[in-house]
């Protein structure tokens, strides 16, 4: 049944009718997108115009569709925006009763409606009081009734519009803002609202308006067809869910997918940011021009002013400075002299956009048009382009909406082919920000204030432009990377030795912090294997300020200055090691005063001692300290780590990092060992508990009368957690090599409370040794690193690490 016979059959007919075909409409698959939205209009419209003739209405009444559905673009779970517009004529019981034979079916078939029933009077009033209502008047569409009194509305708030549109778009524009502000930018958001957010349908409503004040047009190539992406993807959610939702959640995306045909939800999230940046970028162009048109006018009233009210007729010219050779800026733009000429510059656009980031100032739309005719650059590039290029990655937070509009025009693609593989790729780990191109493009923003810091600012910069360009390739990124980035920095015109340096750092740039927070700094094989992979201490240098870029660049969850110091101890150490000093030995470094004072209090009580120390991470972030040194000491035995855990757990406290050691008594005592624990620990919220406190339960928790896992699932019942997706399970392996003094078990799991306790718990029921433990959190991961031993305080076999990995890996998993 095709669309008009499903239109046909329904006019005819009641609620029931109008439920059927549009039942039936919404089930068919060989139509869907735009066609489907307008025959869903079009059923809608003529199924109202029946309830609104049943009712006989009398003259000077009409039925007007507004917002959305006035534009004809009916999502299956759309709201009705409806109007009953009047003359002023009809009394109001008239108006009441005639309201409710057409609102009430509605409500009766479970569809959301926005109504009101005004004058043109009223209306109008109302538009000039509430933008939203302006907005949706001017897409207002007669349904039904006198066709006069619409056709006059619509002229009449268009003109309205127009007419205060210089006092009415300052307001619209900071409403947007606001709106953006609150909603986030869809284009980086893993779950954005498809409306609201900014970049979204509710922007593509926006510039639609302003065209319509004829103060500004936005850019129209590829803007309608962004739209369309969105409003498809809308569908395809509310057929997906039987809702009327604009939120993409994870849990839907791969329905969503499906519906639309696309090959999963990674595929969907991309296309839905490539359609939210166009529109984004086209708001930007867009408001930059209103804004400009109303200081121009502005600036017109002064000049007359000024000149006595003559100005002769005559247009003031606009100033033009020179801002590098066939670049100037005029009206707060950068543009192409008259003198340029792309088709024969091929470095024009790099020079032109290192010159708009480092002045602070965007490129004009018309300007990346120009630019977008360049001819191509050799092969590899000559050195000013290379040097343009440096410049534009060093200018700072300039850096990215210069980048944007290079990437609106396809400039960066044709620039860098590697780079569209990563371009509007999402990243699924809730610790970015970012997708992987935007992420790659603030990573070398963040080092660009980090350049003071290295020999090679230009190799930092385009390191960090590169190190995630791997992402989107089968296997490790960072090895697909370093093949890429590679070909890219040859492209690019570097040295073959440049090129080794790029390469290196890209490949290893995720060495520091996984070794800093997840392997034994005391342990040389450790700091060993870190040398041998950075090779010099140039690239240990870059590394580092890239480390510490990257991690800026990714979230707030991703660097802290516990982080920091960890890193910076590792880099001193390595730096050592390639300066050829001896690596110290670890079975040999005294325990600290702290350590042998707590060990000495513990063999003399023969009880748990505790020591707190608070150490504020961030000075002046308040009088709660974020971060904590928790010293326990206690005689050795089994059960500890398990034991200590999970009284930490209870007690709400996160643990960022653990090391346990052994002190040995002197031998005429004839005492056993004293365990030595120290835990950097950060409360979960509120205050920190007291010492004493926690040497209370965790004596109770040793001698069994403190259940912890009892306590644990208690406090799981009470306050469930709630559930998104599905985490993956956890896994656990054997990091072979890392360790001459150990074996590390690495395990990565989500992260709850209690979680290191059960894998205290295991460990100790395989019956080895922790040495130390590194636990890092990453958003909602745990990846935790424990280097164990065996009784005798020996690396255990392989077969014995495997066994070990498999029983955690099960504990963990049941």
């Amino acid at each position: 049944m095709t669309s008009l016979e499903v239109s046909t059959q329904a006019e005819d007919s009641g609620p029931s009718g109008y439920a059927a075909a549009r039942l039936r409409l919404l089930s068919e698959k060989t139509q869907s997108g735009p066609p489907r939205r307008a025959a869903l209009a079009r059923l809608t419209d003529d199924w109202l115009n029946g309830l609104f003739a049943a009712a006989r209405p009398p003259r000077g009444v009409a039925l007007v569709a507004v917002g959305g559905y006035g534009r004809g673009e009916l999502s299956p779970r759309s709201d009705l925006d409806l109007v009953l517009l009047h003359d002023g004529t009809t009394d109001a019981g008239t108006l009441a009763a005639l309201a409710d034979r057409i609102w009430y079916p509605v409500w009766d078939l479970g569809l959301a409606l926005d109504h009101s029933v005004r004058t043109p009077a009223e209306a109008r009033r109302t538009a000039g009081e509430d933008l939203k209502v302006q907005l949706g008047l001017l897409d207002a569409r007669h349904i039904a009734g006198d066709l006069g009194l619409v056709t006059a509305l619509r002229t009449t708030v268009l003109a309205d519009w127009r007419n205060q549109a210089p006092g009415r778009l300052p307001e619209l524009d900071a409403l947007c803002r606001e709106r953006a502000e609150r909603m986030g930018e869809l284009q980086f958001l893993l779950e954005p609202d498809l409306k609201e957010a900014r970049g979204g349908l509710r922007d593509a409503q926006v510039l639609r308006a302003v065209a319509a004040s004829w103060l500004a047009d936005a850019p129209r190539e590829g803007l309608d067809a962004a739209r369309r992406r969105l409003l498809d993807a809308r569908d395809a959610l509310h057929l997906a869910t039987g809702r009327a939702t604009d939120r993409l959640a994870l849990q839907e995306q791969d329905a969503v997918a499906r519906e639309l045909g696309l090959l999963d939800a990674d595929t969907l999230l991309r296309e839905v940011y490539e359609a939210a940046r166009v529109i984004s970028y086209a708001t930007d162009v867009t408001w930059r021009e209103v804004n400009r048109v109303l200081k121009a006018r502005s600036r017109r009233p002064r000049l007359r002013s000024l000149l006595g009210g003559r100005t002769g007729g005559a247009k003031q010219p606009v100033a033009r400075t020179p801002l590098a050779e066939g670049v100037v800026e005029m009206d707060g733009e950068v543009v192409l002299a008259r003198t340029a000429r792309p088709e024969r510059d091929a470095v024009l656009p790099l020079r032109a956009a290192a010159a708009a980031a480092q002045s602070g100032l965007p490129i004009s739309l018309h300007a990346v048009r120009r630019l977008a005719t360049a001819a191509p650059l050799p092969v590899p590039w000559p050195a000013e382009a290379r040097e343009e290029l440096v410049t534009l990655l060093g200018a700072g937070e300039a850096t990215v909406p210069v980048w944007e509009a290079l990437e609106a025009e396809g400039l960066v693609t044709r620039l860098l082919p590697d780079w569209e593989r990563v371009r509007c790729r999402p990243q699924r780990n809730p610790v970015h920000t970012w997708t992987v191109d935007r992420h790659l493009v603030e990573t070398a923003v963040r080092a660009s204030s980090l350049t003071r810091r290295v020999g090679r600012p230009d190799l930092l910069l385009v390191a960090a432009l590169l190190h995630d360009i791997g992402k989107g390739w089968p296997g490790d990124h960072s090895v697909a990377g370093e093949t890429i980035a590679r070909d890219v920095a040859t492209r690019i015109g570097f040295d073959r030795a440049d090129v080794g340096v790029i390469a290196t750092v890209v490949r290893h740039h995720l060495l520091l912090v996984e070794t800093a927070t997840r392997r034994d700094l005391e342990d040389p094989a450790t700091v060993q294997a870190v040398a041998t992979a950075v090779g010099t201490p140039g690239a240990l240098e870059l590394l580092h300020a890239l480390t510490e870029a990257d991690a800026l660049a990714t979230g707030p969850a991703a660097w802290s200055t516990w982080r920091a110091s960890l890193v910076a101890d590792l880099v001193k150490r390595v730096a050592g090691v390639l300066a050829g000093e001896p690596a110290a030995d670890p079975e040999q470094a005294a325990p600290s005063a702290e350590q042998e004072r707590l060990a000495v209090e513990a063999l003399r009580t023969g009880e748990p001692v505790l020591a707190l120390h608070a150490e504020p991470e961030h000075p002046g972030d308040g009088p709660e300290p974020v971060g904590v040194e928790l010293h326990i000491a206690l005689p050795d035995r089994s059960g500890v780590l398990p034991a200590a855990a999970g009284v930490l757990a209870l007690h709400r406290l996160t643990v960022r990092a653990m090391d346990l050691r052994a002190i040995e008594p002197p031998t005429e005592l004839g005492a056993s060992a004293v365990l030595v624990l120290s835990w950097r620990v950060a409360a979960e919220y509120g205050s920190l508990p007291q010492a004493a406190r926690l040497r209370a339960d965790l004596v109770r928790a040793l001698d069994g009368t403190l259940d912890i896992p009892a306590r644990l699932a208690e406090r799981e019942a009470a306050y469930p957690r709630r559930r998104g997706v599905q985490a993956p399970p956890p896994r656990v392996t054997v990091a072979s090599g890392d360790s001459r003094l150990a074996t590390v078990i690495e395990v990565r799991a989500q992260d709850a409370p209690g979680l290191l306790h059960r894998i205290g718990r295991a460990l100790d029921s395989a019956a080895v040794r922790v040495r130390s433990a590194h636990v890092s959190t990453l958003g909602a991961n745990a990846v935790d690193a424990f280097y164990v031993t065996d009784g005798s305080g020996a690396p255990l076999t392989a077969t014995e690490a495997a066994e070990v990995a498999r029983s955690l890996e099960a504990a963990l998993r049941g």
